[in-house]
């Protein structure tokens, strides 16, 4: 961090976007053709040692747009990408084989490579994609460095922004914070606040998942005639974590918004030992806690 970082924070937003039907595939073979040129990049900063700027461009830049098909802004944000993961595999003292990108992601500059025009999103090469849910509270800050992936057949923009850290006060009192599988509840001797947990919903789509697994898992049934199933099974299970997901991002929101606004402080309930506790518990109470995810709870309400 920089002198000039010390009083701001980092913050990222994700939003979803939709490129217009035919540039779709277009799109898409794009990123497939960042992903290769940067791992070709990753390994050739690592085998010529080119851990600057200026010798990653001479080794790469050509070879990015020619080879690859980059436009000129995208070649240059490729390899900066590749010669910071290729630093950070340079310094972990325990490091495995050379990184490699797997899955499909673009790294984009602001105003260089990509920008925000009104309810759209325009990248370097022509295209353009309308940005469907966006959290408006951060629009005033500057829009840094940006990422695009294609996750689950989605693609998602995620944009990094600096904001002023928050200014310290003293609080009035404190929020205590206890969890269990149904409900959390947060309070102290003035007020209460009781949240119903959304274990019971997600545990619904797990159980269906587990279900069609026990079902489909015998000889009997054919493995192409399990393709379907086995898509099923996976979709059950990624709707049960987004229940979770979108459930914690909610309710820590929520909560911190109440402590804000009485200036309260937030206590939580210290869960180190917690996966210790978890073993000696019987099967469905256990799974409902683990199913709870604690730590996501602690990173949204922190």
């Amino acid at each position: 961090m920089s002198p000039g970082d010390e009083g701001v924070l980092t913050l990222s937003i994700k939003m979803k976007v939709s490129p217009e039907p035919d540039s779709y595939q277009e799109l898409l073979d794009l990123m497939k053709r960042y992903r290769d040129a940067l791992n070709y990049s990753i390994r050739a900063i690592i085998e010529k040692k080119a851990l600057s700027l200026s010798k990653a461009h001479k080794l790469l830049y050509s070879d990015l747009k020619e080879k690859y098909g980059l436009p000129s802004r995208m070649a240059m944000d490729c390899y900066r990408e590749a010669l910071a993961m290729a630093k950070s595999w340079q310094e972990n003292p325990g490091k495995g084989e050379i990184p490699k990108a797997r899955k499909l992601r673009i790294w984009l500059t602001d105003e260089l490579s990509y920008r925000i025009k009104g309810e759209y999103l325009e990248i370097l090469g022509g295209f353009r994609l309308r940005i469907i849910g966006w959290d408006r509270r951060y629009d005033s800050y500057p829009n840094k460095e940006a990422r695009l992936l294609f996750r689950n057949g989605e693609f998602v923009l995620c944009i990094s922004k600096r904001i002023p850290k928050p200014v310290k006060h003293i609080p009035k009192g404190f929020l205590a914070v206890d969890i269990n599988e149904r409900q959390m509840v947060a309070g102290n001797s003035e007020v209460e606040y009781r949240l119903e947990t959304a274990v019971e919903k997600a545990l619904h789509y797990k159980r269906l998942a587990e279900n069609l697994q026990k079902k489909y898992s015998a000889p009997k049934y054919k493995a192409w005639s399990r393709k379907g199933i086995r898509k099923r099974i996976k979709n059950f299970h990624r709707k049960a974590r987004n229940i979770i997901d979108d459930w914690v991002k909610k309710v820590s929101f929520s909560l911190a918004k109440q402590a804000k606004q009485q200036q309260y402080a937030i206590a939580r309930e210290d869960l180190t030992d917690l996966i210790e506790s978890l073993r000696k518990l019987p099967k469905d109470h256990k799974v409902g806690l683990l199913m709870l995810s604690y730590r996501k709870l602690e990173f949204w309400i922190d």
